[in-house]
């Protein structure tokens, strides 16, 4: 498989949130900000790319009996070397992630690509697979974040974009906001698709 196509399947036509639907926990609960929504994508992406590679190479080696316990102890290595550099380098964002970046770990985008992908492909296609994912499930959750931070605090990155005279509107970055920006994006994303098959087709 072409590695540039892989890519772009990961960030467009197979977007593991915007048009696999999976991963929603962390989408909806780290979300709040772009550095945290930035912070969260960035982390899984390394954690799904390195999983990737070491699953792709002990392929032949693993039982298949205990394939999803194996995945899970690669996983949770990589996802603990992500969580202590954090704590190390990032302590403020590690805090505000708080729970959810050792809850990759369980992340069904990763343990999908490891049982559908990279337990089936090489190391290259592996590789080239995670960075697809990564950067597909980055974007959806940058996307998201930025239009929930931008109207529920006014602000992009934590630096203000409105005069004082705005008002925030709170609930987007509450729990039904979340899901109601979610559900306006993916619908969004959609319509945008379909729109470039069409002109693709014909």
């Amino acid at each position: 498989m072409n590695s540039l196509k892989q890519i772009t399947d990961g960030l467009f036509a197979n977007n593991p949130v915007l048009v696999q639907l999976i991963g929603m926990c962390p989408t909806l609960a780290t979300t709040t900000s772009l550095k945290n929504a930035l912070g969260m994508g960035l982390s899984a992406a390394a954690v799904l790319v390195c999983s990737n590679v070491v699953i792709s190479i002990l392929r032949k080696i693993i039982p298949v009996k205990v394939r999803i316990a194996c995945y899970i102890v690669i996983i949770a290595g990589f996802v603990t070397v992500v969580d202590l550099l954090m704590q190390a380098y990032l302590p403020e964002l590690s805090v505000s992630l708080g729970m959810y970046i050792p809850l990759i770990v369980v992340n069904c985008i990763i343990l999908a690509r490891a049982e559908a992908f990279a337990s089936k492909n090489g190391v290259i296609a592996s590789f080239f697979d995670g960075v697809g994912m990564g950067l597909g499930f980055t974007f959806a959750l940058c996307l998201l974040a930025f239009f929930r931070e931008l109207i529920g605090c006014g602000t992009v990155y934590g630096i203000p974009v409105f005069g004082s005279g705005y008002e925030p509107v709170t609930v987007i970055v509450q729990t039904p906001g979340g899901f109601l920006c979610l559900g306006i994006l993916i619908a969004a994303f959609k319509v945008v698709s379909d729109k470039i098959k069409g002109r693709k087709r014909s």
